[in-house]
């Protein structure tokens, strides 16, 4: 992108924000979560306070890091899922309906995606996908049709840690949490918002013994197809693999 291209992509979209949003056009505001079958008999995740963890010093953990591609084949538990994902969207706080404070900074506290798991290695739970309900914090089943690795991990342009994986990481923005106060502005803010989650799943990974990739190459249409999104209201924004570091 040139830097008059840019500076003319910067004036259009702060434009776009003066614009009345839908918020301001008195919209009611969007749930704070997606519905869910409620038929469904969810399954409790430990408290992620539980988890016995040694004593961390962060910027070990920053300087740690590294993007990790192959994994041991030993499994997480599921009090470890349950650390990474409140790391990565535990509920702190919820203001009644109309706000969540997280353990990650987003936009106006709009909080826009969902997490849907991979499940490959986890003491506890059966292999297959889920979706996790934050202000449950419980997993529920989400069906994939035919067999999930194999579909995710095409979709996913063939990637080798997918399998490889105990866990696979898939985020979905919702759109309308966003844009409904931000407008089409809020479309930058989703982007940056799946930054900071995905930096928070590798620093949490990192005090558990565990590497993470994160993944942004992928076929939108067929990784949307998979988790049955539309791609414009719903979509998957980010990915992530975690696993076990090789001994």
């Amino acid at each position: 992108m040139s830097a008059g291209i840019g500076r003319q992509f910067l004036l259009e979209t702060q434009y776009k924000y003066l614009e009345p949003s839908a918020q301001s056009r008195g919209v009611p505001q969007p749930p704070l979560e997606l519905p869910y079958d409620v038929t469904q008999r969810p399954i409790e995740l430990p408290d992620a306070d539980t988890l016995d963890l040694q004593p961390v010093n962060l910027r070990e953990l920053i300087e740690r890091r590294r993007t990790l591609r192959n994994y041991a084949p030993d499994p997480i538990t599921l009090g470890e899922l349950s650390y990474l994902l409140w790391c990565t969207q535990g509920i702190l706080e919820q203001r009644g309906t109309h706000a969540t404070v997280r353990t990650v900074p987003s936009a106006g506290a709009r909080h826009a995606f969902e997490t849907a798991l991979l499940v490959n290695r986890v003491v506890g739970l059966e292999p297959g996908v889920y979706r996790y309900l934050a202000g449950l914090h419980f997993l529920i089943r989400w069906p994939i049709e035919g067999d999930p690795v194999a579909r995710l991990t095409r979709a996913c342009l063939n990637q080798e840690q997918i399998p490889r994986s105990a866990v696979t990481f898939f985020w979905v923005a919702v759109t309308e949490r966003m844009t409904w106060r931000y407008g089409e502005r809020g479309y930058r803010y989703l982007f940056l918002d799946a930054g900071h989650v995905c930096q928070n799943l590798y620093l949490a990974a990192e005090a558990i013994g565990c590497g993470v990739c994160a993944i942004g190459a992928f076929d939108d249409e067929a990784l949307n197809a998979a988790f049955e999104l539309d791609g414009d209201d719903l979509f998957v924004i980010y990915a992530a693999t975690v696993g076990r570091r090789p001994k």
